[in-house]
């Protein structure tokens, strides 16, 4: 079972796997940090200072200065603030790995369009075999003329 289990662990598609959720992970970082420390300030500062992962609503009916001051007191809290930046993660990530599909996708090669195989004959227009030398639908003598 053990061996079973270590071939089933170092299989290419294991560690490509693995390898890929790490650095997912790290770039998931790289973009909450994207969001939180350089989108979202400005635009904060647009619609008038507001600090996007502070917004929420309190359900326990206290009041409170910041969302960290409801935490600390232990407040029931909708983060939708903290929602919004969640989802424009979301969305940055999902739009970074479109942008990576497609570039892979178009570096693929294309195959070679395959060699044909049938030529029309010049007299009665029937598809034929490429070395024909008469036609056998008119049995036309073709001749050199590489029709």
């Amino acid at each position: 079972m053990l061996k079973e289990f270590k071939e089933f662990a170092m299989r290419g598609n294991v560690v490509d796997m693995a390898v890929g959720i790490i650095i997912g992970a790290a770039f998931g970082k790289i973009i909450t940090s994207l969001v939180n420390d350089i989108i979202m300030p400005p635009i904060g500062l647009l619609l008038g200072g507001v600090d996007f992962s502070n917004l929420y609503l309190n359900l326990s009916g206290g009041s409170y200065a910041s969302l960290a001051e409801a935490k600390a007191a232990g407040a029931a809290t909708i983060n939708y603030g903290v929602f919004l930046n969640t989802v424009l993660d979301f969305i940055i990530v999902a739009f970074v790995i479109f942008l990576v599909v497609r570039a892979i996708n178009r570096m693929k090669r294309q195959p070679a369009p395959a060699e044909p195989t049938t030529k029309d004959c010049p007299f009665c227009l029937s598809k034929i075999p490429i070395k024909a030398t008469r036609c056998p639908f008119c049995t036309s003598e073709l001749g050199h003329e590489g029709a």
